[in-house]
């Protein structure tokens, strides 16, 4: 039996060809046949190059027509962000937060009218309790002083900072207008793991020097720490924080690669690289292996930077080896100033699908376990606690003071902020709005004046938001937030209060034989060994 052909498949690609034949015959008629000619004479080209090609079966079935699969593929994010999705799906931020940030920053009315789109009623929604006796805050210039026992130069930081984005990741116009307008607001700028760009420098805003397993701005020629090269980093004013990555939110337990292809003078510069050569960000650090000799290299670390507050950032993994942690601060008495708790609901423009998705602790539970391990510990009262992980309004940083933290970073949110759209093309070197690439052309379309402006009125309105909602609940600060602040709905509609869903424990209870284990802490605090990482069982 023959087998059937199914000619539908070819209709658009025969269409093509017999169009292009008709044109070429019109064209004895009219001149302006030649449009059409070279119009459907390069489709029916184009027909022949798809039933040819080996590489995409659809192609080879429908030629021509096939290209729209293509198309409606490419679009679709633009297609679902602006058609179809509603206002409180996230994706990874809702309309509804992305367009308080724009509001904010532009200085526009964030008021909504008619009641609130939030679904009151369904598991998970979350509010602040209100005072009969509300406060009325003056002031709204939030601060925290970081800065321990050892700490020569504390700092007197904000409760709402820019979290960690490096210079390569972010284009130099949106380096600038972040850090210019840290400087007019009084707030800090974390540098990320890629060095200290002159971008940064230029703005004249405070930066918390992250020092990643990179060593960047820091490091020998083999890769390696050098303390010599961070003592002549450190040393310069406009740094007030140092801050080790152990591992950031949206791929903990991952390297990277800047390669050759894409490092820049600008950025060889800035992380003390080599041109021509791929640079290699490692899973892991080289100057430390055990939780002492990571303490020891904070205290180095202290020591060279003149006394500023030092610390480490991490997306919690296994609980027990930050308890590894904590033991070696009890035994080495070297007890970092500050720890920044990220989220794994936060973001990176190169993170593999299933590290985004399926590794790492989120910030709640997150920021919970390393405040109540503190607390166990006897430590908490010496080391201040940042969180960050999709913060960007003012009961996102409500909720996170209430749980533990002591402030606040962003870095989404401050992207939104200088115009970021969330096209989600941060790994293609494509940002249509300049953000997020090293394109020289898309970035001129990133006015870092006009745009310093705006992450400027973005951080006063927020922090103006979050006094607003201190006041309604009573309180003279917002760091005055506790668990029992908050009221969560669970999945049964019961109502449970902070204190309900987070549990406190009781301050040094760690260091004393336990009746009880609520959370299991006491068993991983038994596990856990100051002298390494590696499981004892």
């Amino acid at each position: 039996m023959l087998a059937k052909i199914d000619l539908g498949r070819f209709t658009a690609f025969a269409l093509c060809g017999i169009l292009a034949v008709a044109s070429l015959i019109g064209l004895f008629w009219s001149m302006w046949m030649l449009i059409p000619l070279l119009i459907f004479s390069a489709l029916t080209v184009l027909g022949c190059i798809d039933v040819t090609q080996r590489s995409h079966s659809i192609l080879r079935n429908y030629p021509v027509i096939g290209h729209m699969r293509f198309l409606f593929e490419g679009i679709r994010p633009e297609i679902r962000q602006y058609l179809i999705e509603s206002d409180q799906d996230e994706e990874p931020f809702s309309r509804d937060d992305r367009s308080l940030v724009y509001q904010r920053a532009k200085g526009m009315e964030d008021k909504r009218p008619f009641g609130t789109r939030m679904r009151a009623y369904d598991a998970g929604y979350a509010w602040v309790t209100h005072s009969v006796m509300p406060a009325h805050l003056i002031d709204t210039d939030f601060r925290v002083k970081i800065g321990g026992k050892d700490c020569k130069q504390p700092y007197n930081a904000s409760l709402y900072n820019i979290s960690a984005m490096s210079f390569g990741a972010l284009s130099a116009n949106a380096i600038s207008a972040l850090n210019t307008g840290a400087k007019m607001g009084g707030f800090a700028h974390d540098t990320g793991e890629g060095g200290i760009s002159r971008y940064h420098r230029e703005g004249g805003g405070d930066l918390i020097y992250e020092v990643g397993s990179g060593y960047f701005g820091c490091r020998n020629e083999d890769g390696t720490f050098s303390a010599e090269r961070f003592a002549e980093q450190s040393a310069d004013p406009q740094i007030k924080m140092i801050e080790v990555k152990l591992s950031q939110g949206a791929k903990p337990g991952h390297g990277g690669m800047l390669p050759a292809a894409k490092i820049s003078p600008e950025i060889a510069e800035a992380r003390g690289v080599p041109m021509g050569q791929d640079c290699v960000s490692p899973a892991s650090h080289s100057a430390f292996s055990t939780p002492l000799e990571m303490m020891r290299f904070l205290g180095v670390l202290r020591e060279r930077s003149g006394g500023k507050p030092v610390g480490f950032k991490l997306c919690i993994g296994h609980r027990r080896e930050f308890m590894c942690m904590v033991k070696a601060m009890l035994e080495t008495g070297i007890v970092p100033d500050f720890i920044v708790v990220d989220g794994a609901e936060g973001g990176t423009g190169a993170a593999p699908l299933e590290f985004a998705n399926h590794v790492g602790m989120p910030m709640v539970e997150g920021l919970t376990f390393v405040h109540n391990t503190l607390r166990g510990a006897g430590l908490r009262d010496q080391v201040k606690i940042g969180a960050a992980g999709k913060i960007v309004t003012a009961f996102d940083i409500a909720r996170a003071l209430a749980i533990g933290a002591d402030w606040c970073n962003s870095a989404r949110g401050y992207m939104f902020a200088i115009g970021c759209i969330q096209a989600q093309a941060c790994h293609t070197n494509h940002c249509p709005v300049g953000v997020a690439t090293q394109d020289p052309l898309r970035q001129r379309a990133l006015d870092p004046v006009g745009k310093a402006k705006r992450v400027a009125r973005f951080h006063k309105n927020t922090l103006a938001a979050l006094g607003e909602m201190a006041g309604a609940a009573g309180l003279s600060n917002p760091g005055d937030f506790l668990p029992r602040h908050l009221m969560i709905r669970q999945a049964d509609a019961q109502m449970v209060t902070g204190d309900e869903a987070f549990f406190s424990l009781e301050i040094g209870s760690l260091l004393k034989k336990a009746k009880d284990d609520p959370g299991g802490y006491h068993a991983r605090w038994a596990r856990a060994k100051a002298d390494q990482f590696a499981p004892t069982d």
